[in-house]
């Protein structure tokens, strides 16, 4: 084949540091157009990027030129240096270690990104750990709970 082709869809969640509610209402419409334009940086075009006072979601189109430890990477790096400038009171502003990322079937993209949307309605009957959880319950992961969440 003379040529690389790839569409590749993911869902990458994260959370701030200890959960620490940063993502406020004057903050997180700012991170989250932060983020697509690190997306966009990246050639990782994003689709739908939302969340909660402790965490965000990102859905976008995975560039077959950047790895995904890398995406998640430079989200979160670049994002934590330009909250950090924000205003004072996010000087502190940190993200979790890890991640989640996780594929998407194309014909389910609506379906994450209508997800994505409401966060702010399905946060008031779950928590961002029991949400996490399953996810990994759905995909089939084993975890060790200590480790999830340090």
């Amino acid at each position: 084949m003379p040529q690389s082709l790839s569409k590749v869809y993911v869902h990458i969640t994260y959370s701030t540091k200890d959960h620490y509610p940063f993502l406020d209402s004057q903050i997180r419409p700012r991170i989250f157009e932060y983020l697509g334009g690190i997306c966009k940086g990246l050639e990782c075009y994003p689709i739908k990027i939302g969340g909660h006072i402790d965490h965000v979601h990102v859905l976008c189109l995975l560039s077959r030129k950047v790895s995904q430890m890398k995406l998640v990477e430079e989200l979160k790096k670049q994002s934590s240096q330009w909250a950090k400038k924000v205003e004072p009171k996010y000087s502190k502003f940190s993200w979790q270690r890890g991640y989640g990322i996780f594929s998407v079937n194309p014909k389910e993209v609506d379906v994450v990104k209508r997800y994505i949307e409401n966060q702010d309605i399905h946060h008031k009957k779950m928590t961002f750990k029991d949400e996490f959880r399953k996810f990994l319950k759905n995909y089939n992961i084993d975890y060790d709970e200590r480790f999830v969440w340090n």
